[in-house]
């Protein structure tokens, strides 16, 4: 019986012993337990900024309707959550005076055409009228012409008298002023013509300018859907009057459902690392098993401020399909991927040790440790990167010898 109690003992002492040095001196690719030494090892390097945001409708995507014109509502056809099509009629305004004001354009416009339709007519007769009458007066004056002249050789040889020869001179002189009075009438008439076309035409223009401007006050009366999407909200009620003044009232809002896109709040220190096309996946908490996948489309410019914390919206669009699974005004829950680095050297964070404003390891040389100060770059997961310094499989103390800690401290 003793034999067996001392070899229970001799067990257990045995088997304390060596979990002792087995959290001593194993080394695990984690870093994990409690392992004085580590060797410099080459890893894979990936980064990420995670960042709370919300779901909101794309731009455009959400649009407000409202009427143009001031009128009482005759009829509302839009419910909250009925899907509607673009140019699918939501709301219709009272039209009776503005049907009555299309009517009164159209007539306006049916009399300047008649009045263009008798210049037409008419005009180009008197022209007619002023052609005959100056050809009429130029064959009396060319004849009066050839009277004169033989009068004249008749009075050179004492064959007419004084009187005779003055006659034919006068009715000379009247048909030749005739003549110019028919020629200014025709020229009045051409003029005339030309000027009230160009006022018939004006006349014409202007109407249906005023007709065109009363159908299209018409048409504001009927109120239509912009985009595809669901009507998020109501404003109004059949049978209200509504005033369009500076802004126009709202009637419904309509959102595209199909265009979402996540608003991520990144803080100001990692804003600079955010780069439009980099990936990035987000879930909501109504589906908190759901990872969405999107992509960095834009980074806003202004800061968004609040409790004095300083944030930049940066715009992921939704890549994965979410059917019905997304709302605006979901938080999101970000995480944006940056670069990879690829087979990097690295030790783990707690062999870094910052001396003397220095970042320092303690590497086994010999059988002692040697402070060695080395230039790190990125931090991943309790690993940081070691850009120069080091090389790959030296050993480092994961803690630093006493007499050195009195002088420095830890990275944090």
């Amino acid at each position: 019986m003793k034999t067996w109690i001392l070899a229970l003992i001799a067990l257990a002492v045995g088997g304390a012993a060596f979990g002792w040095w087995w959290q001593n001196n194993r080394h695990p690719d984690g870093v994990e337990g409690n392992p004085t030494t580590i060797e410099v090892v080459r890893r894979d390097f990936s980064s990420m900024v995670l960042a709370t945001g919300a779901v909101q409708p794309q731009v455009g995507a959400e649009v407000r309707v409202g009427a143009r014109i001031s009128g009482k509502v005759q009829r509302l056809r839009a419910n909250i959550g009925d899907a509607v099509t673009k140019g699918q009629v939501i709301a219709e305004l009272e039209k009776a005076d503005l049907e009555a004001t299309v009517t009164q354009r159209q007539a306006e416009l049916d009399l300047d055409e008649a009045k263009l339709a008798a210049v037409q007519s008419l005009l180009p007769k008197e022209i007619e009228k002023a052609e005959l009458e100056t050809s009429q007066w130029q064959a009396t004056r060319n004849y009066t012409e050839k009277v004169l002249a033989r009068q004249k050789e008749l009075a050179e040889k004492n064959a007419v008298s004084q009187e005779e020869y003055d006659a034919a001179q006068e009715r000379f002189l009247v048909a030749e002023a005739q003549l110019a009075l028919a020629h200014k009438s025709h020229e009045l008439a051409t003029t005339r013509y030309r000027e009230d076309m160009r006022q018939a035409k004006a006349e014409i223009a202007r109407a249906k300018s005023a007709l065109e401007n009363a159908n299209v006050q018409l048409s504001y009366a009927t109120i239509t859907a912009p985009i595809d999407g669901v009507i998020a909200s109501v404003a109004t009620e059949e049978g209200e009057t509504v005033a369009a003044g500076m802004q126009a009232p709202t009637f419904v809002t309509i959102i595209d459902l199909d265009r979402l896109q996540v608003d991520a709040y990144v803080d100001e220190v990692d804003i600079g690392k955010i780069q439009v096309g980099q990936h990035a996946v987000f879930t909501v908490d109504a589906f908190p098993a759901d990872e969405f996948e999107g992509t960095v489309t834009a980074i806003y410019p202004k800061a968004i401020i609040q409790d004095n914390v300083v944030n930049y919206d940066v715009v992921v669009n939704v890549t994965t399909p979410y059917g019905d699974r997304l709302r605006p005004e979901m938080t999101a829950n970000v995480t944006i991927f940056l670069e990879t680095r690829k087979d990097v050297l690295a030790v783990p964070a707690k062999a870094v040790r910052r001396v003397r404003g220095k970042n320092v390891v303690y590497v086994l040389a010999g059988g002692q440790p040697e402070e060695r100060e080395i230039k790190i770059g990125w931090k991943d997961n309790g690993w940081i990167e070691v850009a120069a310094g080091l090389q790959e499989g030296e050993t480092v103390l994961l803690t630093a010898p006493d007499a050195t800690l009195q002088n420095g401290r830890e990275m944090p």
